[in-house]
């Protein structure tokens, strides 16, 4: 019985080898350049102190919370809809790409960028900047503004967050005259 158990235990021994492990940190990415969220397939309503104001959608959305500036990246573009206290959309903004910066409140939309505004004014530009601390829209870009009896062109323009208040910087092309 004795002999059974010494070959048990070197048996245990011998099976039972050193092995070295190694631990790296190179798989740990910058916390700064990595998203903490991302979603695909997004529509969601966003509220400000318990009042829901936009209503978001796109086909991807990303959180950068630990940026240097925390922003949220739409790279797939975006669909957003703004509300009034009295949930009926007041303006509407799509685009190819979209940026917003958390700390500065500011929209940074491009490509392809369409809003249409309470009076069904369309406006067309390749850029557009939101800031709603301000509550103002702008761009230095070239901006087409369809009307229902006109078509404005210009380059450059300034406007109120809901876009019914505007001037164009630069405008350009045939503009009608009432008599």
């Amino acid at each position: 019985m004795g002999m059974i158990l010494l070959m048990l235990m070197c048996s245990l021994f011998v099976g039972c080898k050193r092995r070295e492990v190694r631990l790296t940190t190179e798989v740990i990415a910058d916390r700064k350049q990595v998203a903490v969220l991302q979603a695909t397939d997004v529509n969601t309503l966003i509220s400000d102190s318990g009042i829901v104001r936009y209503k978001i959608q796109a086909a991807t959305w990303q959180v950068f919370d630990k940026a240097d500036t925390p922003h949220w990246e739409f790279p797939n573009g975006i669909y957003l809809e703004r509300f009034d206290v009295n949930l009926q959309p007041n303006a509407t903004i799509e685009a190819d790409y979209a940026y917003y910066d958390e700390l500065a409140q500011r929209w940074l939309l491009r490509g392809n960028v369409k809003a249409i505004n309470l009076d069904g004014e369309k406006f067309e530009t390749p850029l557009l900047f939101w800031d709603q601390k301000s509550e103002a829209v702008y761009s230095d870009s070239s901006i087409v503004i369809t009307r229902e009896s006109s078509i404005i062109k210009g380059v450059g323009f300034r406007s109120n967050q809901s876009m019914t208040q505007y001037t164009i910087l630069r405008p350009t092309g045939v503009f009608p005259i009432k008599e």
